[in-house]
């Protein structure tokens, strides 16, 4: 049994990793951005789910619920599925939450970031970034960059498993009810790479679409552009990896 965080658990992809892995009998850590969202949740919480509250939005907010989980039991994993389409949020909750977690957070020996087929049309460019929101994200470049961060985690942290998966466009709140991808796919590669004692579970640096290894843009695996990157949030959050 491992514990396991899941980022954005409300509803939709998280929703039903957490409520998949609560299944398997995982230690699971659900988490809602504010009060309201976590009376959702209840369902979980009554079958043993750990619950955190905190708008991804407000750093101090991630920086609290790092620790209250450093203050608990060690995570095994963390799934960073928290995340946003559009608007001034896409940003500080797609990329600045991920990244302070990831920085933050002790234990963790298993991590796995939602990324998108989006991240394809991403610039791999830090130039004029946005990190607090005060204006709209760019999307495609907030899941550029938070696939950049695994491949770079992997790398620097050779005794963690860290990984970027693209769910698919998947019927979700987010992805709309016409999307064409399989809902019940989208959720079972993160928790396979989250649990699973597979050989081809325990790679590190993937970029993974439906239990399959995808090459990513080309930026994601350039050291150069990891490093920036890396520079750059660490300067923007003061909050070194």
């Amino acid at each position: 049994m491992s514990r396991i965080l899941v980022t954005g658990s409300a509803d939709g992809l998280g929703r039903a990793a957490a409520d998949s892995l609560l299944s398997t009998g995982h230690d699971v850590v659900v988490h809602a951005r504010n009060h309201e969202r976590a009376a959702g949740l209840d369902a979980l919480v009554d079958r043993g789910a750990h619950l955190v509250v905190g708008d991804f939005t407000d750093r101090d907010a991630v920086r609290r619920i790092a620790a209250e989980l450093n203050d608990a039991k060690p995570l095994n994993a963390v799934i960073h599925n928290a995340g946003v389409w559009s608007g001034r949020s896409v940003m500080p909750v797609n990329i600045i939450a991920p990244y302070l977690l990831t920085a933050l957070l002790r234990g963790p020996r298993r991590v796995v970031y939602l990324s998108s087929s989006s991240h394809f049309g991403g610039h791999p460019t830090l130039n004029g970034v946005d990190w607090r929101g005060e204006s709209a994200g760019s999307y495609s470049d907030s899941k550029l960059f938070v696939t950049t961060l695994a491949a770079a985690v992997a790398r620097l942290r050779p005794g963690v498993l860290s990984n970027a998966v693209d769910p698919g466009w998947v019927p979700t709140k987010m992805g709309g009810p016409g999307a064409p991808d399989d809902l019940e796919l989208g959720h079972r590669t993160q928790e396979w790479l989250a649990t699973s004692d597979d050989p081809e579970a325990l790679a590190s640096g993937g970029y993974w679409y439906h239990r399959q290894r995808q090459q990513p843009h080309r930026a994601v695996n350039d050291e150069t552009f990891q490093d920036h990157l890396l520079q750059t949030l660490a300067e923007e959050t003061s909050t070194a990896l």
